[in-house]
């Protein structure tokens, strides 16, 4: 059987993780135009993998395509965080409860080696390090659960909040806050309890929620 060979990544995907990255870095802040004809200028290639590019990142959410006006980054709003953390609490409060059911001992032993991690970035106060074992290890227990629409759910909605112009780690005291969560997750999921561990998902996510609106009063008030 010839299996033939290996296409690369199709031109259209690799415009689309461009232009992602660009809007997480908030090069594209939210509400503004994307101009067609100066990206594709820019990328010099023709504006037709571009437009595909352009409806990948409009089915993410991160886009949004208006007849007659173009595209424009998404702006998310004060109630787009608060639906889109209510339905995230719930989807990973389940990945939570099906990797306390599925997980192996090997398996809680590198959640345990990820948590360590959290550790030491906040004795170190250091709140990239924090950032990228926090995602590590949310990753990590939607890999257990292996349920791969969830996963898919959640990565989705996780790349909408990263529109957010905030981040809820540089809220006071919301390192530490996170931290303690990550205790009551592990600590629930050592014990395989089903209940305890949707519960304490549920809160850190919903906690983590409180911290942006927080972050977004402070900005108004010194506006």
């Amino acid at each position: 059987m010839n299996a033939g060979r290996i296409a690369p990544l199709a031109l259209y995907q690799e415009v689309a993780e461009r232009l992602r990255q660009r809007i997480f870095a908030h090069e594209l802040p939210p509400g503004t135009w994307v101009d067609e004809q100066a990206l594709a200028a820019a990328y010099g290639i023709s504006r037709t993998p571009l437009r595909e590019a352009l409806k990948v990142l409009a089915a993410e959410g991160l886009v949004t395509l208006k007849p007659r006006r173009g595209c424009y980054v998404t702006e998310i709003s004060e109630r787009d965080l608060d639906e889109i953390f209510t339905v995230l609490a719930l989807l990973e409060g389940q990945c939570a409860v099906d990797t306390a059911r599925k997980a192996t001992n090997e398996d809680l032993a590198r959640l345990k080696g990820i948590h360590d991690e959290l550790e030491r970035a906040a004795a170190a106060k250091d709140i990239d390090g924090f950032f990228d074992a926090n995602q590590t290890f949310h990753q990590e227990v939607q890999l257990i659960a292996d349920n791969r629409w969830l996963t898919q759910t959640i990565t989705d909605l996780r790349k909408v909040i990263k529109l957010s112009r905030h981040h809820s780690l540089f809220s006071e005291g919301r390192l530490e806050q996170s931290l303690a969560e990550h205790r009551l997750i592990l600590d629930a999921l050592a014990r395989r309890d089903g209940d305890s561990i949707e519960k304490a998902m549920r809160e850190h996510i919903s906690s983590g929620r409180r911290a942006l609106a927080k972050i977004a009063v402070r900005k108004e008030s010194t506006a």
